[in-house]
């Protein structure tokens, strides 16, 4: 039965007369069937989020009940796709209606027609229940897609084979354990609230590794964590989650561009297909799934897309991959959320903000995690949640920084003076945390050797001694310091020049390998060392500084990748030489 609307506020609507309809519904509403979803019931009156635009729309037009809740297509064709908030499929709708996106346009978000290589690995007569593999379809030269048993069935297989099909074409037969016979085909469909389930979580035990070496090094992600990029307008938070999209040891990227600039989209858009992993030397496209609902899109949709990105994530997670979500950004769902929450006329919290905007975002993040999927074959599979905020301002206390450092476990905080500076990654070592070191320790001993951590707390020590020190610098001068102080401020200076800062725009410098950015530090640390001996030997510090391996530590980050381990090692025998030298000169004029 059809209802029919009393009220239209921008993207929330009213409409009585849904008596068989129930809470997240996904409704159809207007004489152009635009696509909505049901907030919240009131006797037979409902309250109905939009997601597109709504002028035009008055009391009266007709609203439809589909039956179902918002739910994403999940089958072979997702990868290298590029779809609106709600799973619309942005290339397939340009080639129906234009450029412009036409009002209650309907696309499946898969191509129902194309047809897939389907490799059958289940037999007839198998027991399987949900996630089981029942075969394998190769969807790009990197992806292979596993096609599985629905998550809440099971039963035994009475007939499959392998061959070409379309997504929704039938390749086989399981019979439940009540006697149905259920067809199999390619494609599911899952709601977008709801998790995806597993077997069990476990606790983070591998980095991620993003070739960033402030990220890295400093403050590691795990894969299965979550972390937050907060910071304010022009710190570059966008071109931080490129690089994660990029860099990222992952098998699959969702990257959600959740009200963000439309520009920032393109640049992705325009970059990923031409540049190649590292790993597979494919085109990055071959593994990233796009969501685009940009700033000018629909305010609605930026709440959906954020849901529809993470389901999207949890389908291949299933399959045993790695997968990491970038969402940029957060606050800007956030505002969406306030937007209706203003319109549904509930009680503000702070700023405007709903009060269970805490619980939306702990419910967004605390879908990552590194699990056991379902299925008889235990194989595992991570999630890793990575969300950009931006405060107004850059201010770290409005809610939503302060509810997702509630949450997160790892916070990168861009700083506006470091970006002004010129200093990329903007991310200030100071205020920064991860809380995944200690559970990340075994794997570094074991892969990187004891060194790489004890060298990671020295360089963090060497950076806190001089933002302590530059206090004193700002009084007297730096040349009323030790020569030791003043050592400890030229290593700081070579740490966060010639280490911590990155190119994200040149082919050597935009990812570093874990040997690499090891090798670099040690160099780094090993100049600290042998100049504090010297200096104990009476070594002229202006003379430590001017030597030429000095200048050679400096450009050492520009070396190719295949012949930096030859490179460090000649700075190395170079810089202990001309140290020794010096020291010599030292012990001499003594």
């Amino acid at each position: 039965m059809a209802g029919k609307i009393v009220k239209v506020s921008g993207p929330l609507v009213v409409a009585t007369g849904l008596t068989d309809a129930n809470m997240s519904d996904v409704v159809r509403v207007g004489p152009q069937r635009l696509i909505g979803e049901i907030l919240t019931m009131k006797g037979d009156a409902a309250s109905i989020q939009v997601y597109e635009e709504t002028s035009g729309l008055g009391p009266g037009a007709a609203v439809e009940t589909t039956g179902a809740p918002m739910s994403v297509e999940l089958a072979p064709g997702m990868i290298e796709g590029i779809y609106d908030g709600i799973q619309r499929p942005l290339e397939k709708i340009v080639e129906k209606v234009g450029a412009n996106i036409t009002r209650g346009v309907e696309v499946p978000a898969v191509d129902h027609e194309k047809k897939w290589a389907f490799t059958a690995t289940a037999k007839v007569g198998d027991r399987v229940s949900g996630g089981d593999v029942l075969g394998t379809v190769p969807e790009t030269s990197v992806v292979l897609h596993k096609i599985m048993v629905p998550p809440n069935v099971s039963g035994t297989i009475t007939d499959i084979r392998s061959g070409s099909f379309t997504v929704t074409e039938r390749f086989g037969t399981l019979k439940t354990d009540d006697g149905k016979e259920t067809p199999l085909q390619m494609l599911q469909k899952w709601p977008v609230r709801v998790g995806r389930p597993y077997a069990k979580k476990f606790p983070p035990a591998r980095p991620l590794q993003s070739g960033q070496r402030i990220i890295d090094t400093l403050f590691p992600i795990a894969k299965g964590g979550t972390a937050a990029v907060p910071g304010p307008f022009g710190s570059g938070k966008t071109v931080v989650q490129h690089q994660l999209a990029k860099w990222s040891d992952v098998d699959i990227v969702v990257y959600i561009g959740c009200g963000e600039r439309g520009n920032e989209m393109t640049d992705v858009l325009r970059e990923f297909p031409e540049l190649k992993d590292p790993r597979t030397g494919e085109s990055l496209m071959k593994r990233t799934v796009l969501i685009a609902n940009t700033s000018d899109m629909p305010v609605a949709a930026r709440e959906a897309s954020v849901y529809t990105g993470i389901t999207i994530a949890e389908y291949f997670r299933d399959m045993g991959y790695d997968v990491a979500v970038i969402a940029d950004s957060t606050s800007r769902w956030a505002e969406a959320l306030r937007e209706m929450s203003g319109r549904l006329e509930e009680m503000p919290g702070e700023e405007g903000y709903p009060a269970y905007l805490a619980s939306r975002l702990a419910q967004f993040y605390e879908r990552a995690g590194s699990v056991q999927c379902i299925g008889s074959d235990a194989r595992r599979g991570s999630l890793t949640a990575v969300g950009a905020v931006s405060p107004p301002g850059g201010d770290l206390s409005e809610p939503v920084s302060q509810a997702t450092m509630r949450i997160v476990k790892v916070f990168w905080a861009l700083d506006a003076q470091l970006a002004y500076r010129r200093h990329f990654p903007a991310i200030n070592w100071l205020n920064s945390y991860s809380l995944y070191l200690d559970a990340l320790r075994p794997w570094f001993d074991e892969n990187l050797g004891e060194s790489f951590l004890r060298n990671r707390t020295q360089a963090m020590a060497i950076l806190q001694s001089e933002a302590s020190l530059n206090e004193i610098v700002q009084l007297v001068g730096k040349d009323a310091l030790s020569p030791n102080d003043q050592l400890t401020i030229e290593v700081a200076r070579m740490i966060r020049e010639d280490y911590l800062q990155q190119n994200a725009f040149t082919d050597v410098d935009g990812y570093s390998s874990y040997d690499r950015q090891s090798r670099l530090l040690d160099v780094i640390l090993d100049y600290d060392r042998r100049c504090r001996d010297a200096i104990a030997k009476g070594a002229d510090t202006a003379k430590l500084f001017d030597i030429p391996a000095r200048e050679a530590i400096g450009r050492a980050k520009s070396v190719p990748a295949d012949e930096y381990a030859d490179a460090y090692d000649r700075i190395r025998l170079d810089m202990a030489r001309e140290i020794e030298d010096v020291a010599a000169e030292g012990g001499e004029d003594e």
